[in-house]
This record gives C-alpha cells, sequence and structure tokens, in this order.
C-alpha cells in the first residue's frame, strides 16, 4: 500500500518512473488461474496506472492484450514488457482517443492482429482542476467529454460487431461521478455519465449477454495525479478517505478481472464496483 504522496508535479500526461513514492501497478504477486485463457482485450488508457495493472492481470488470465494510449511510450512499452512475459502477445496503439477515426482504428487493428476481441475496458480519462465553473474555458469542457465520454461510445460502437455474444464491457467511473467534487467540476459530470451510460448499455446488451459494468474508485495513486493536480493537492492524496490513503493500481484491477471473466460474474450487469477506501454515499 502506498505512502501518503509528498507535493510533486509532472507535465501531462505524466510519467511513472518520476512518481513518488513508486506505485504498485505490476500485479507482482497476483496469480492467474486461466479466467481469461484464449482471449483478447483492448484497454485504453493502458500504458500505466489502472489501465498498466488491468493488462497484466488479463494477461497472466491468459488474454492477449491492445493497449490504447496518448504518447507515453516509456510507460507503454514497459507494461508491453509485463504483458508478453506472461507469454502473452501485446499491441500497443498510441494516439489521441479524442479523435472519433483513432477510436474506430483500434477496434479495427486489435480484432485484425490478436484475431478477435471479447473484452473491452473503456479506461482512458483526463482532469484539470479549477476553483471554479467560470475558469473552465469550453475548449477544455469540450475535450474532457471528448476523451472521457465520447471515446467510450466510440470505442465501444465501434467493438460492438466484433464482440462475442456473451463478451464483456468495462467502463472506468469514479467516486467523483458517484458524488461529485467542487474543483473537478467537468471530470465529475463526464463520471456520471459513465455510469449512466453503463446502466443503458447494460440493458441494451442484454440479449446478447454482453454484460456492461463500471469500476468506480476513489483516490488511486497513478501518474494522472502529478500530471494535472498542483503539488499542494497531491501532497497527502487519498489522507481524506476512512483508510486514510490512495489504492495502488494493483488494488483496483482485480475488479476488472472479476467483470470480465463469465466464471466468476456472469449475472452481473448494469453493476457499479466502487472500491473507495471505506467511503460510504448518500442514498
Amino acid at each position: 500500500m502506498p505512502d501518503s504522496p509528498p507535493a510533486q508535479q509532472q507535465s501531462p500526461p505524466g510519467d511513472t518512473g518520476s512518481m513518488e513514492p513508486d506505485p504498485r501497478d505490476e500485479m507482482r504477486g497476483y496469480r492467474g488461474r486461466d479466467l481469461l485463457e484464449g482471449t483478447a482485450a483492448l484497454v485504453t488508457g493502458g500504458d500505466s496506472g489502472i489501465g498498466r495493472a488491468v493488462a497484466v492481470a488479463f494477461a497472466k488470465e491468459g488474454a492477449d492484450v491492445a493497449l490504447a494510449y496518448l504518447s507515453e511510450d516509456a510507460d507503454a512499452e514497459h507494461t508491453a514488457a509485463l504483458v508478453r512475459a506472461q507469454d502473452r502477445r501485446c499491441l500497443l496503439l498510441p494516439g489521441d482517443l479524442g479523435d472519433a477515426e483513432h477510436c474506430a482504428g483500434i477496434v479495427a487493428r486489435t480484432v485484425d492482429e490478436l484475431g478477435r476481441l471479447d473484452t473491452v475496458v473503456n479506461n482512458v480519462a483526463t482532469q484539470q482542476p479549477y476553483d471554479s465553473l467560470t475558469d473552465i474555458t469550453d475548449e477544455q469542457w469540450l475535450r474532457t467529454f471528448e476523451v472521457n465520454v465520447h471515446s467510450f461510445f466510440r470505442v465501444t460502437a465501434a467493438a460492438l460487431k466484433h464482440l462475442p455474444d456473451g463478451g464483456s464491457i468495462i467502463n472506468t467511473g469514479s467516486v467523483n461521478g458517484l458524488r461529485g467534487n467542487k474543483s473537478l467540476i467537468d471530470y465529475s459530470a463526464t463520471k456520471g455519465a459513465v455510469q449512466s451510460l453503463t446502466y443503458s448499455l447494460a440493458q441494451s446488451l442484454a440479449d446478447r449477454r454482453i454484460r456492461v459494468n463500471c469500476v468506480a474508485p476513489g483516490p488511486v495513486w497513478t501518474p494522472l495525479i502529478p500530471a494535472t493536480m498542483p503539488p499542494d493537492k497531491v501532497e497527502g492524496f487519498g489522507e481524506q478517505t476512512p483508510m486514510g490513503r490512495p489504492a495502488d493500481p494493483d488494488e483496483i484491477a482485480p475488479s476488472y478481472v472479476f467483470f470480465a471473466a463469465p466464471a466468476l460474474s456472469s449475472y452481473y450487469t448494469g453493476e457499479v464496483l466502487a472500491p473507495v477506501g471505506g467511503e460510504t454515499m448518500p442514498g
């Protein structure tokens, strides 16, 4: 489990190697049980953080993995090495997921090069804190929705003709989508939309037995934090939770394995699993 981080800052989109303390994101102690043997998964935002841990966990369960990410080549190559160390194939797909054509393209390349697509993990996200709604420019508002919501819609829409009946779609939400955040207004709005999208898609795809679920974590120590938050907000990140600390990505990734594996979650769809370190929600 991570220590409370000291004040620090990086340039976006962030780099795992510059983080202090180092996050646990390689699933080193995780033992697979062939729960995803013979399948292929596409993970957006797969270069680092939760995406890295999910990719490695899926590989340990027997899946080939395609990783879509913006431009963090060093992190992506490290994640790919971890996947390939499990004797699984790994495809790297750099580019801007705010672009509609790129969203369709990563699905096509995944199917072309891995031969199939069984699981989609919509995990990519961007955020930027602001003190007031009036500080958010129209450009920033639209960009946050392009990446955090529109890419989920576009990747999923492109994937539906390839996913087998009984496949799985897993969306990454956030505790901020459950209870809001006054300094992350646009980000919180996108995560609320992701959770509603999850509910609606689950109903829409039930006849194909495609399960659509959401993991909505609390604070997680990933490169997104020092890359998008000021140093004073990074210092002590996650201390407000009842557990008094942020999660490591390794602690979140098993939730995605649960939703991806039919042997574990065949009767789960339209669910939001919230690993939030003990925080309780009203209602």
